[in-house]
């Protein structure tokens, strides 16, 4: 038999766990960790309930202001669903682990592009070594602080559709452009497409049809996909900056995540269903998205809160995160 490298061998420098006895009573603890059969569906409701509403004050009173809040507010739970997919991927949305797996993946998920059976092992692996090399998400809070002027960059990729480009269209343009190169039968790489695109396929064209039988095809585009494709990305990047970028301490488990104090507005456009409380999330994984507030509170009255990680608001996580030096302009030639 082959032997196994030492290298593979080597434990992986796993993030520390949190236990909840340290922080909690038993009866704390039990109020916040227990599962609703109700809650996480009331929410997923919610999300989809704020997306008819948005939509249809625009098509009731179409004018540009309406249309340009219809747009945030739809991409802002476009990210609320995603956020509600993450609790299923932690088992959290239903007690029924058939029903959490089912609404995360179909009524969650696959609307947005997402896929929960993809992004499970992905997520837990992050969790498993949040901040460490092989952490998986590294790559989206290790390039901060960046200057201004690469921030603005950033935002007008989101905005324009740029991003929305590059994440989800130019990698199955590759994956067609390089089927020969990789040795690919065309069986082959559509079943790499349907698993990447089907679940959306499915549910949008659903959407599609649904708005068409009424003569609101046009909605669509211009009320589901324009959203995705604009505002979605931009509360995407400042949801990760806001979680790992410029954290203190990538080590310790109170300080190797944020959590953000959000106004009522930005719980409205930028951050949906408690997502800002992440360095509870990262303690207590599989608490469910509605007990983190609370679980906060328990901490900041026990006096946790002064060695956790928190920024009070988002504007002044991206300060923070756009902190870098801008490059000193060259000197004029003599």
């Amino acid at each position: 038999m082959q032997a196994v490298s030492t290298e593979l061998e080597r434990p992986l420098p796993a993030a520390r766990r949190m236990d909840p006895r340290e922080f909690f009573t038993s009866e704390e603890w039990a109020g916040l960790a227990v599962r609703s059969s109700w809650r996480g569906l009331a929410l997923v409701v919610h999300a989809w309930g704020v997306i008819l509403l948005a939509g249809a004050a625009f098509v009731l009173w179409p004018n540009p202001l309406t249309f340009v809040l219809a747009v945030a507010v739809i991409g802002a739970r476009q990210l609320g669903l995603a956020v509600l997919m993450h609790d299923a991927a932690h088992a959290a949305l239903h007690r029924s682990l058939k029903v959490n797996d089912f609404v995360g993946e179909w009524l969650c998920g696959a609307p947005v592009g997402a896929s929960l059976h993809r992004y499970r092992p992905y997520h837990l692996t992050h969790h498993r070594f949040a901040q460490q090399p092989e952490d998986p998400d590294l790559v989206l809070s290790a390039p901060f602080p960046i200057t201004r002027t690469s921030l603005r960059r950033k935002i007008v990729r989101d905005l324009t559709g740029q991003t929305f480009w590059k994440q989800r269209i130019a990698p199955t343009l590759a994956a067609l452009k390089t089927r020969k190169a990789r040795g690919l039968t065309w069986g082959q790489v559509g079943r790499g497409l349907w698993d990447f695109w089907g679940p959306f396929a499915i549910t949008n064209g659903i959407a599609l049809a649904g708005l068409s039988l009424f003569g609101l095809g046009w909605a669509w585009f211009a009320l589901w996909l324009l959203p995705m494709a604009t505002w979605y990305p931009l509360v995407t990047r400042l949801r990760n900056i806001a979680e790992h970028a410029c954290v203190s301490d990538n080590d310790d488990p109170l300080r190797h995540a944020r959590t953000t104090r959000a106004s009522l507005i930005e719980r409205a456009f930028i951050a949906p269903y408690w997502v800002n409380y992440h360095v509870e999330h990262h303690m207590f994984m599989h608490l469910p998205c509605w007990r983190l507030a609370r679980a906060h509170a328990i901490l900041r009255a026990k006096g946790v809160g002064r060695r956790m990680e928190t920024k009070p608001s988002y504007a002044a996580v991206l300060k923070l995160a756009a902190g870098k030096p801008e490059r000193a302009a060259a000197p004029a030639a003599a």
